[in-house]
């Protein structure tokens, strides 16, 4: 039997990830699901985190955790995005390995590339030029996730691996009004929109910059695949200190085409309208993911399925989406 610690669990990608990982226990595969709530085991605390590991050794730690949020969070709270960010991954990575574990999966982000990078962003950009200054800290936090895996690897042997996905949504995602990201606050806006039988909406910048999106069923289906890959076929599409892979829809579309399809799936009869005045931010962010192609996995959800369904679970789970 394997023994699987999610660390993270309840999080977008974690319970997306422990959902799957359930539909296979219930197959008949022989698995041990090991998770812990933040009440119950803080993982920045290094002494807990030091006897929860030694208590139940498990073979696989799927590291999923880490403290997120959008441009107004990063940007007020950049002290905490790194710190908790850098020791939860340096706790959970350290003692995975005191504790004997073989195989980890780390979960990092897009944002790990630099502002400027060449498009689409292949993992050979990693650390060519200066990150997006509004969330430095948090991409230098998950950089370093990156080279502690590595470096273990280098050093002691293991088989630690690290996937960077596009811009995720997805059921249980965050629609806080203030704090969530670009699709599910466009969900969130036009669905009260239509509501309230408002006649337009405006989005911010002129509707130009093109962004990629990926189910997060898609991300917990390729985290997967890549851990489970034979440890010479990851070896063979990486090198020891450019190790992690992309995982991406490999499309992208713009953000005034974005909000069209949010109008249409949430019924919204009204204007879309851009706002010039306010910034675009990057102009593009599309994510190279020939690696992973090559390795044998594609994403399966189409961008207005996945946004319908997201829909879906935003009009059923209304106490979970209101802030």
């Amino acid at each position: 039997m394997s023994k699987i610690y999610v660390a993270g669990h309840r999080g977008m990608v974690g319970s997306a990830i422990l959902r799957r990982l359930e539909a296979r226990r219930a197959q008949g595969e022989a698995l041990e699901l090991i998770t812990r709530t933040h009440a119950e085991l803080d993982l920045t605390d290094q002494t807990a985190l030091s006897t929860f590991m030694q208590a139940e050794r498990p073979d696989v730690v799927i590291l999923a955790a880490a403290r997120v949020g959008g441009i107004h969070a990063n940007n007020t709270y950049p002290a905490d995005f790194i710190y908790d960010n850098l020791m939860i991954e340096a706790n959970v990575i350290h003692q995975a390995f005191r504790a004997g574990v073989r195989r980890l999966l780390n979960l990092g982000s897009s944002c790990i590339y630099p502002r400027e990078a060449p498009q689409p962003m292949a993992e050979s950009a990693l650390l060519i030029g200066p990150l997006e200054p509004t969330n430095e800290p948090y991409a230098i936090a998950k950089i370093a996730g990156i080279k502690l895996c590595e470096s273990y690897n280098r050093q002691h042997g293991t088989d630690y691996r690290s996937v960077m996905p596009t811009n995720l949504y997805g059921p249980g995602d965050n629609f806080h009004p203030e704090n969530s990201h670009v699709l599910p606050a466009l969900i969130r806006r036009f669905h009260e929109a239509a509501r309230d039988g408002l006649e337009e909406v405006v989005i911010w910048g002129t509707g130009t910059p093109r962004r990629e999106f990926l189910h997060v069923d898609d991300m917990a289906e390729a985290a997967l695949f890549v851990l489970d890959l034979p440890h010479e076929t990851y070896q063979a599409h990486t090198q020891p200190m450019l190790s992690h892979i992309n995982v991406g829809s490999g499309e992208d579309i713009s953000i005034l085409e974005l909000a069209r399809l949010v109008a249409e799936v949430t019924g919204f009869q009204g204007r879309v309208v851009t706002d010039p005045g306010k910034p675009d931010g990057t102009p593009r962010k599309l994510m190279d993911v020939t690696r992973l192609a090559e390795m044998g996995w594609r994403a399966r959800i189409g961008l207005r399925v996945g946004i319908e369904q997201t829909y879906r679970w935003y009009l059923e789970n209304p106490q979970s989406v209101r802030g």
